[in-house]
């Protein structure tokens, strides 16, 4: 009897635990209801005309133009002090009105910033820059340099500290910052030198900067603006260090209808930077590479953008994955249309059209071993036409131990006019290459295998 007891009284405790559990249920679900009902209908409801609270940010837009505007004045200084002013507000919107802005420093923009111009009468344009010997080795805690002639520069302008580490376009030792002030032959700057510039190394001072800019900034827009590099009254820079777009450790730019012209150096160039997006974007004569998706950079994405008349139309740096190239126009360049290298995976290149570049339409680079190949991309559905100027051109050149590349769908040809002798080439290393459903027309060589064939019987 007493286990029958204490079995009776146990399934007591579990049925009245059962009826809380089921209530509790009840009550929940019922809350969950209310409270989506509640939302519904205090969606509805107007803040102010109630006893609501007010909970919603609304940014400020401020407006800068030469006649007209809260801000008024002709060049970077009046956009910097706008940008600056909404960054202090939480972020917001710079309206450009039309005009020609004449830049003696980049404008640096800063988080939650929407950059708007009025499309093609807003124009940023780089005045002409000027270039100096250092006559006195700096050391890298300074902030101070002594140059051969201080003629051309200015306080509030631009400079950029170079000095050689190699031959190459690329070893150099480079510190971007602006003269705070000036006397005699020394400009004194707003940052620390940070590297050695020495004489011996024939370092350099020089109004080069990009246009716009940014170091470890995220949620930036920008619209319908020219950015004009004025190319032949300036120094040439390689991409690593400025574009008429440089950004470095950025997140989440958006950049939409703008242009980049002209610029000595790169059109748009971002360095491990991720989710960077493009869209109706133009990158065109330009002296090196018009959109560089650098190290490290993931997802970028290209849509509907145009590049044409720079050495390279999208050079894929270092370990660029999940990219996007769709419906874009990569024509007239120097040398390629696309260039995809180390690290480089997991990129579609889709719908876009790539005639007329210099050598190559998409070149897929020979890299220091498998590890290092751009491997896992695919491209489908592209026009890739008439590549090859002045020697025969190749429409898609695979090169190095590349593999598992998808090149589907695609029309590849060669018109009356064009040097496009081959339209595939895959080089001696290159493995699992799926090469399906493209068309051919004109090319001499349709597909050039050059991977080692077993010997016949």
């Amino acid at each position: 009897m007493p286990m029958c007891q204490d079995s009776m009284q146990k399934t007591a405790v579990d049925a009245r635990w059962a009826i809380i559990l089921m209530l509790a249920v009840c009550f929940t679900g019922a809350g969950t209801a209310d409270e989506t009902q509640h939302t519904e209908a205090s969606s509805d409801v107007d803040a102010t005309a109630a006893n609501r609270p007010s909970r919603d940010v609304h940014r400020p837009t401020l407006t800068v133009g030469q006649d007209a505007g809260d801000l008024r004045g002709t060049d970077d200084k009046v956009i910097q002090a706008a940008v600056d002013y909404v960054h202090r507000l939480g972020g917001g919107t710079v309206r450009v009105l039309p005009g020609v802005y004449a830049l003696r420093n980049a404008i640096y923009l800063r988080p939650r910033i929407t950059l708007v111009g009025s499309a093609e009468k807003t124009v940023l344009r780089k005045t002409d820059s000027v270039v100096t010997g250092l006559s006195r080795d700096c050391d890298w805690y300074e902030y101070a340099v002594q140059v051969e002639s201080a003629a051309g520069f200015s306080p509030g302008a631009g400079v950029m500290l170079r000095s050689r580490t190699g031959p190459g376009d690329w070893q150099y030792d480079v510190l971007r910052a602006t003269v705070t002030s000036i006397e005699g032959d020394i400009l004194f700057l707003d940052r620390m030198a940070v590297k050695n510039f020495w004489t011996r190394s024939k370092a350099t001072a020089a109004t080069i900067f990009p246009i716009l800019t940014a170091e470890h900034v995220d949620d930036v827009a920008v619209e319908g603006v020219v950015l004009d590099g004025n190319r032949d009254r300036n120094e040439h820079i390689n991409g690593n260090y400025a574009g008429a777009v440089f950004i470095q450790n950025c997140n989440r730019w958006r950049f939409t209808n703008v242009i980049a012209r002209r610029y000595n150096g790169d059109g748009f160039s971002f360095q491990v930077c991720d989710d960077i997006h493009f869209a109706d974007c133009r990158a065109t004569d330009n002296a090196d590479l018009g959109f560089h998706p650098g190290s490290g950079s993931q997802r970028p994405v290209f849509r509907n953008c145009t590049a044409r008349g720079n050495s390279q139309g999208i050079f894929l740096c270092w370990g660029v994955s999940d990219g996007r190239v769709v419906d874009c126009n990569l024509s007239g360049n120097a040398r390629y249309g696309i260039s995809i290298g180390h690290r480089d995976t997991d990129n579609l290149i889709t719908g876009s059209t790539i005639e007329r570049n210099g050598e190559v339409g998409i070149l897929f680079r020979k890299e220091d071993g498998e590890f290092r190949g751009g491997h896992r991309n695919r491209v489908e559905g592209c026009l890739i036409r008439d590549n090859g100027a002045g020697r025969p051109g190749i429409g898609i050149d695979i090169q190095g131990q590349t593999h598992d590349l998808v090149i589907a769908g695609n029309r590849l040809e060669s018109t009356a006019a064009g040097n496009q002798k081959t339209g595939i080439r895959i080089g001696a290393e290159v493995q699992r290459v799926q090469i399906e459903g493209n068309f051919y027309g004109g090319c001499p060589a349709e597909t050039e295998d050059l991977r080692a064939r077993p010997a016949g019987p």
